[in-house]
């Protein structure tokens, strides 16, 4: 987590020390976000996956170029985050988290004429969650953040990973990715074995840059 916040204090610092031109986008639009358990150790090494649940995103940024094609990006987004997993024929389990998270993205926009600009992204973002909710049987509860063995931890952070067209009018579509890093479970081991659960998202969306 330290390392995260250097990265974006130093991409912060870098920015504002360019004294470059801003402008700043909208983003928003669907996200399939999955949950990833891990564990190792004692004889196990097993990895198990969620399917994907369906949720949303709605980010604000700012542009700020550090050279004519390439801009730092920071921003806010509300992030829908979680998984879904099916116990038994019909029967789902669905964790849906709201997380607030703060990217700053390196990206780099390739000109295709007049129409527009193809653009890649990549950084690192901190991420707080602000709620939750386990589904299951019918019944719904609510998620408890903090630092007890049967809480899940409300700081993640992670990269991300982001692809898309920006027509010349400013509207864009887009595709990211989100890599969760942080392991969200206080309890690291039981009877010897090590286990670790991590956010994945997979984003579509629209935006438009003023």
């Amino acid at each position: 987590m330290k390392k995260i916040l250097l990265s974006l204090g130093a991409a912060f610092l870098l920015a504002a020390g360019a004294h470059a031109q801003v402008s700043y986008g909208v983003k928003a639009g669907v996200n399939l976000p999955k949950l990833v358990a891990k564990a190792s150790g004692n004889g196990v090494n097993a990895s198990v996956e969620t399917s994907a649940a369906t949720s949303f995103y709605v980010s604000g940024y700012a542009n700020i170029f550090a050279a004519p094609n390439f801009v730092i990006q920071p921003g806010l987004s509300v992030q829908g985050k979680g998984g879904k997993m099916e116990i038994e024929e019909g029967e789902n389990a669905t964790t849906n988290i709201i997380s607030l998270d703060i990217p700053v993205n390196a990206v780099y926009y390739i000109p295709t004429g007049n129409t527009g600009s193809i653009f890649v992204g990549a950084g690192p973002y901190a991420g707080f969650h602000l709620s939750g909710k386990e589904k299951f049987m019918g019944e719904s509860e609510d998620i408890s953040f903090g630092s007890g063995e049967d809480e899940m931890k409300r700081v993640d952070f992670g990269l991300n990973f982001q692809l898309g067209y920006k027509l010349a009018n400013g509207f864009l579509i887009n595709g990211g990715y989100g890599l969760g890093l942080a392991n969200l479970m206080n309890v690291e081991s039981v009877a010897g074995v090590n286990t670790k659960l991590h956010n994945r998202v997979l984003s579509f969306g629209v935006g438009f840059e003023f």
